[in-house]
């Protein structure tokens, strides 16, 4: 069952769904408002629709964070006809151009530890976002302006960033991560660190930021997981460059041997040039 909002700064609400902790953002404006990801199945998007209509009867636009199943397969439920739905051109494609293959790969993922789920989602419909940012977007949600930008690859090469600069919130997807590691599966590790210093421009000693998954976070908490990143992109070309396996650079990872061992293999292929 989806949980409901809770107001994190003025307008702007968090719900986190309990499954895979996965946090969606509500903003609401002059009569209009904004839903910041859909969850990961029908039935996941019809309670956080429910949760949303508690807070208002708005109508919204959509903005998927990036093109994986916990952040956009519930677009289907939640966009009528003529809703826009705002995601990264990377992720417009994969989504539009190959369904099934996203929809195999989020199978594939849950199987084993979430069967329940992963049948569901091999049931759910994929509906690709209707407006593609390249850079940065500007839009105006009932008076108020909001911000979507494409710091450049990290989690993954669809990456995008949500600022609320009225209320200083930085709704960041999984670029930033709270109640794990980052997952690296998709990501460009070398490349990260960057697009983390770029989010950081927009955040201020107050601002509040919403991880992908997690409890909100501050620009403190943002600042330290760019260090460990940094940290680990390093590791990544010292090993490279000395021809180190990639499991002697994940036994020095600050998130692990096995999210290391990910990154590290990502990284070597970043460097080979085959990611």
């Amino acid at each position: 069952m989806t949980a409901g909002f809770t107001e994190v700064a003025a307008g702007v609400h968090v719900l986190r769904e309990p499954l895979l902790a996965v946090n969606v953002v509500l903003v609401v404006g002059d009569g209009a408002a904004l839903l910041v990801d859909t969850l990961s199945t029908a039935g996941q998007a019809a309670g956080l629709a429910a949760a949303a209509r508690a807070v208002t009867p708005h109508p919204w636009t959509i903005v998927n964070t990036h093109h994986h199943f916990d952040h956009c397969f519930g677009n289907a439920t939640l966009a009528g006809p003529d809703t826009a739905v705002y995601a990264h051109v990377r992720a417009v494609v994969a989504l539009r151009d190959r369904p099934d293959a996203v929809r195999r790969a989020a199978y594939e993922e849950m199987r084993t530890g979430q069967p329940a789920l992963a049948e569901e989602l091999a049931r759910t419909e994929v509906r690709a976002p209707t407006h593609g940012v390249v850079e940065e977007t500007v839009l105006d949600v009932g008076g108020r302006r909001v911000l979507l930008r494409h710091p450049g690859p990290g989690h993954t090469d669809a990456d995008l960033v949500v600022h609320v600069p009225d209320a200083d919130v930085l709704v960041a997807g999984d670029l930033v991560e709270q109640s794990g590691p980052p997952a690296f599966e998709d990501s460009y590790p070398l490349r990260w660190p960057d697009a983390l210093a770029d989010l950081l421009r927009l955040t201020t000693p107050g601002s509040v930021v919403v991880p992908g998954h997690g409890d909100p976070v501050d620009a403190d908490f943002v600042r330290e997981q760019h260090g460990q990143l940094a940290r680990q992109a390093w590791q990544i070309r010292a090993g490279h460059t000395g021809g180190a396996p990639a499991e002697r650079v994940a036994a020095e990872s600050p998130f692990g041997a096995r999210p290391g061992l990910v990154a590290a293999r990502r990284g070597y292929a970043e460097l080979d040039g085959t990611a």
